[in-house]
């Protein structure tokens, strides 16, 4: 009589089943845990520096438009939109975007970066401080200055001590982890796919 009770029940399989889905989901968090510092420290300073590089296209841009709208000096105009062209790439070259380190791969190096950044702040620096009325433009012009050539230097010092180095490496390690954990979701949402036809099949 109690086999008749129990036939057709497998209460085995739906315990390993269990331990499996508990098993897959401690290990994706595990693979999940911990954001690495380092890496958003560096986040950090790319935007600050990305955020200065944008100082000095605003800068430049003003400039230009006064150099064309009065005619005192079309030819700071046009070196001001050069500075705007150049301060684009150090803004693209933050952003980490692979077309730009396909054609530039000296910006892929933070010692490359820092010397781009000190260029754009001493083409920012170079127009004259005019009096009276754009004393504002002058200040802007000082703090977008001072904060890029400060990121260069950074850029340069850090790179001379393969610290861009170092960060490349845990990029890599980064992006190999993120691609383990879309792995083990695939493979959960797998099993709870199999699951399901099991359970269908059983019915």
């Amino acid at each position: 009589m109690a086999t008749n009770v129990h036939e057709g029940e497998h209460p085995a399989p739906r315990r390993g089943s269990n331990s499996g889905s508990s098993s897959t989901s401690s290990a994706t968090r595990t693979v999940r845990a911990g954001t690495d510092p380092f890496l958003v420290v560096c986040r950090c300073f790319s935007f600050i520096t990305a955020f200065a590089a944008l100082l000095c296209i605003a800068v430049n841009i003003l400039s230009a438009i006064r150099s064309f709208k009065n005619g005192s000096d079309v030819f700071d105009g046009i070196f001001r939109c050069y500075a705007v062209v150049i301060a684009i790439f150090a803004v693209l070259a933050e952003m980490e975007w692979g077309f730009i380190f396909k054609f530039w791969k000296v910006l892929e190096y933070w010692a490359g970066r820092g010397m781009l950044q000190i260029f754009v702040a001493v083409m920012t620096r170079a127009f004259p401080e005019y009096s009276g009325e754009r004393q504002e433009l002058v200040l802007l012009q000082k703090i977008a200055c001072y904060l890029l050539l400060s990121c260069g230097l950074i850029y340069i010092v850090s790179g001379i001590l393969c610290i861009g180095a170092l960060k490349r490496a845990r990029q890599k390690k980064e992006v190999s982890r993120d691609q383990a954990v879309k792995d083990l979701e695939e493979l959960e949402r797998r099993r709870e796919e199999l699951e399901a036809l099991l359970v269908e099949d059983r019915a």
